[in-house]
């Protein structure tokens, strides 16, 4: 096993930990040595691994003190994902974050009547889909998707066609997770999708851009409790 699985190994062990064990945000977790010990791992890779679950939201280090929970996964979010998948899947955010905010920026100075056209309708079968009982992840993704096309580069759509399988999971849980939660969190996803489509519609690039990147952190911030 290399050491990008290991770390992977390493990663989905440590939320196991958190959820098997209940452990509450602020509860510390087991030292890198104990930790390095139950997986047979080097403390290297254990290392590298908390590295990436702050980087995640999940815990953070303390110096002179250990690591510590500072948000759970929410339980919603195992039914689409098993623990071992969700290093790449939330690690497809790392991609996004500068994907998806330039494809924002350049479909707000490239866009064409026709794109934006697209664009907007895309908005009204998200907002249609999210206010009803009916699955939204579709629509969120098109929605997405028909903002990398506005860019009128094709290698933008490649690169986001790349990551659908984990785009895809990330969608349909946090449609599902912001349902089961108070009705604001639905219209709060509505709203940052709106305040996208708005400054492309403006041909506000750095609007667009930060509106897209603000979205993208809320969303992943959502599949925590």
């Amino acid at each position: 096993m290399n050491q990008a699985r290991l770390s992977d190994h390493a990663y989905a062990g440590i939320v196991e930990i958190i959820n098997d064990q209940d452990l509450a945000v602020g509860d510390r977790l087991p030292s890198e040595a104990a930790l390095a010990e139950r997986f047979g791992v080097s403390r290297a890779i254990v290392r590298e691994a908390l590295v990436r679950l702050a980087s995640d939201g999940i815990t953070e280090a303390r110096r002179g003190a250990g690591s510590f929970v500072k948000s759970r996964p929410s339980q919603r979010l195992a039914a689409f994902m098993p623990a071992t998948e969700l290093p790449a899947t939330l690690g497809s955010y790392e991609v996004r974050f500068v994907l998806e905010a330039e494809a924002a920026r350049l479909a707000a100075t490239r866009r064409s009547p026709i794109e934006m056209a697209h664009v907007e309708e895309g908005m009204e079968m998200l907002r249609t889909a999210l206010l009803s009982s009916e699955p939204a992840h579709a629509e969120d993704m098109e929605l997405h998707r028909r903002i990398a096309e506005a860019t009128g580069n094709p290698a933008f759509l490649i690169a986001f066609d790349a990551l659908h399988a984990d785009v895809d999971k990330v969608m349909r849980a946090g449609v599902d997770i912001s349902r089961s939660r108070p009705p604001e969190v639905i219209a709060t996803m509505l709203r940052e999708h709106e305040q996208i489509v708005a400054a492309i519609r403006a041909q506000d690039a750095e609007g667009a851009a930060l509106a897209m990147r603000w979205h993208l952190w809320e969303g992943r911030r959502r599949l925590m409790p």
